[in-house]
C-alpha cells in the first residue's frame, strides 16, 4: 500500500456520523419547541379575546337591567351572546363588592357596584387569562341607591 491509499477508517466515519446525529436531533428538538410555543401562544391570544369578549358579556347583559344583588359567581357565569370557543373553558372566579371604601369579598349590602374576575382557560391546561370588570347597577327614578 502506498500513502495515496488511505481511505476512511471506521472510526472516522463513526465519529462523523454520531456528530450528524447529534445536529440533526438538535434542529428536530429546536423545531419542536417552536411548534409546542407556538400553540400555546395561539392558545393565549383565544383565551385573551375570550376573556375580554366573556366581560363584555357581562357588562351588557348588567346594562339590559342583569344586576344581580349580592350576586355569587353563577349569576354571571353564563351571559347571553357567549359561549367559550372550542376547546375553551369559561367561567367567573369572583364577584367582589364595593362597601365602606374597598372591595369585599361577602356581601353585607350591595351598594350597587361590582367587581367581577372572568376566567377562560384552554382544557388542555395550556393557556389561562382573567380578566376584572367591573359593573354597576343602572339608576332608575325609583332607586333609592342612586
Amino acid at each position: 500500500m502506498t500513502a495515496d491509499d488511505r481511505g476512511e477508517s471506521l472510526l472516522e466515519l463513526l465519529i462523523a456520523v454520531a456528530i450528524m446525529g447529534i445536529a440533526v436531533v438538535a434542529i428536530v428538538g429546536g423545531i419542536g419547541v417552536g411548534v409546542a410555543m407556538s400553540d400555546v401562544h395561539r392558545k393565549q391570544a383565544t383565551a385573551g379575546t375570550a376573556a375580554r369578549d366573556f366581560g363584555e358579556a357581562v357588562v351588557t347583559k348588567v346594562m339590559a337591567g342583569g344586576y344581580v344583588l349580592c350576586a355569587s359567581p353563577a349569576s354571571y357565569a353564563t351571559p347571553p351572546g357567549y359561549s367559550a370557543p372550542t376547546g375553551f373553558t369559561s367561567s367567573v372566579a369572583s364577584v367582589r363588592y364595593w362597601a365602606s371604601g374597598a372591595w369585599a369579598s361577602s356581601c353585607g349590602t350591595d351598594s350597587g357596584l361590582q367587581q367581577v374576575t372572568v376566567r377562560v382557560a384552554s382544557t388542555d391546561g395550556r393557556a389561562s387569562e382573567q380578566l376584572v370588570v367591573v359593573v354597576r347597577r343602572g339608576c332608575g327614578l325609583k332607586d333609592a341607591l342612586c
